[in-house]
């Protein structure tokens, strides 16, 4: 193990890239109300031509996990569904990939930004690519940088794509959630309502706790500890509105200026997955606008074709339409 400007290095070789898992201090995130740690584990996929070539600069892809996922699932864990730096040898990668680790103690940030939680925003946008900059040989410019994710990390990707153009050049939603508001609210009675812990938060289901981690990052309340959240309800119609404002359909308009300024912007989802109507809506909202973007409906639920999918579209995606040299 070795430590250089704050970072941790555990490199790990694989067949054509190497993986290095880094720690990266958010300022942004410290003094978060539920206590969460500043230092946030950061993996990085180098390819192959990063060990061979030295005097080359590489263009970067950050990538999102989704909700209850981590870097150590997407990364190493064999039992989960994806191993990414598998995924992107087979894709013959040869641009960076960074994926941040936003598994939190509401088992996903959202990449949003709450007292509760920290500034998520701020800490990927910036201070994640500001490290990789400083540390790794990046072409450091956003016609060079691009942005993915998978269902919350899909949302986050449009979330941050369409607010730091300046930062992203090119973007990709795999599956993304949050298309439209969560479930819950005054008509709709939910368990979340009796989680009173974040022990008790461990054992809930996982709508209950999409719920409460939703409402982690888009209605936070600093006078209502221990969770420090407020939850939709018929006596709280404010904490409702709160979230609906952070779904992506009732934003995405004021942003159509940013979305115009990516060179590229790439949506998909099975055919089969749950979240399949958000993404259909907002392909026709782009399409209403006149923006240019790939859209595509594959065979497959939530999760059975996303590796096929990074290896197949998303990589060839941002090796068409990122600047590689």
């Amino acid at each position: 193990m070795r430590i250089l400007h704050g970072l941790t290095l555990l490199p790990v070789l694989f067949a054509q890239g190497s993986v290095e898992r880094i720690k990266v201090h958010g300022k942004s995130l410290e003094g978060n109300l539920i206590g969460d740690s500043p230092d946030r584990d950061v993996a990085v996929y180098l390819p192959k031509s990063y060990a061979t070539d030295k005097r080359r600069r590489f263009p970067v892809v950050y990538m999102l996990h989704g909700f209850t996922d981590s870097v150590e699932k997407w990364w190493s864990n064999p039992k989960h569904w994806i191993n990414l730096p598998m995924v992107l040898d087979k894709a013959a990668t040869d641009f960076i990939v960074v994926m941040p680790d936003a598994y939190n103690s509401f088992q996903g940030s959202f990449y949003s930004s709450s007292a509760t939680i920290g500034d998520w925003e701020t800490f990927v946008a910036r201070e994640v690519v500001a490290a990789i900059d400083a540390k790794y040989r990046t072409i450091s410019r956003v016609a060079s940088r691009g942005l993915a994710g998978h269902s919350m990390g899909g949302y986050g990707a449009m979330r941050l794509g369409m607010k730091y153009p300046d930062v992203f050049g090119a973007v990709y939603l795999m599956s993304a959630c949050c298309m439209t508001p969560m479930g819950g609210g005054p008509s709709r009675p939910s368990k979340a309502s009796d989680i009173k812990s974040l022990e008790e938060f461990a054992k809930a289901d996982f709508g209950t706790k999409a719920q409460i981690s939703g409402a982690s990052a888009w209605s936070p309340n600093p006078k209502n500890p221990p969770l420090y959240i407020d939850l939709p309800s018929a006596e709280n119609k404010d904490a409702l509105a709160r979230l609906t404002a952070n779904a992506t359909l009732a934003n995405v308009d004021q942003y159509i200026a940013n979305i115009r300024r990516l060179r590229a912007l790439g949506i998909d989802c099975g055919d089969k997955d749950g979240l399949l109507g958000g993404s259909k809506a907002l392909h026709e909202r782009l399409d209403m606008y006149g923006v240019t973007h790939d859209y595509a409906v594959y065979e497959g639920n939530h999760i059975n074709g996303v590796a096929g999918r990074i290896q197949n579209v998303v990589v060839p995606f941002f090796a068409m339409h990122l600047q590689m040299r």
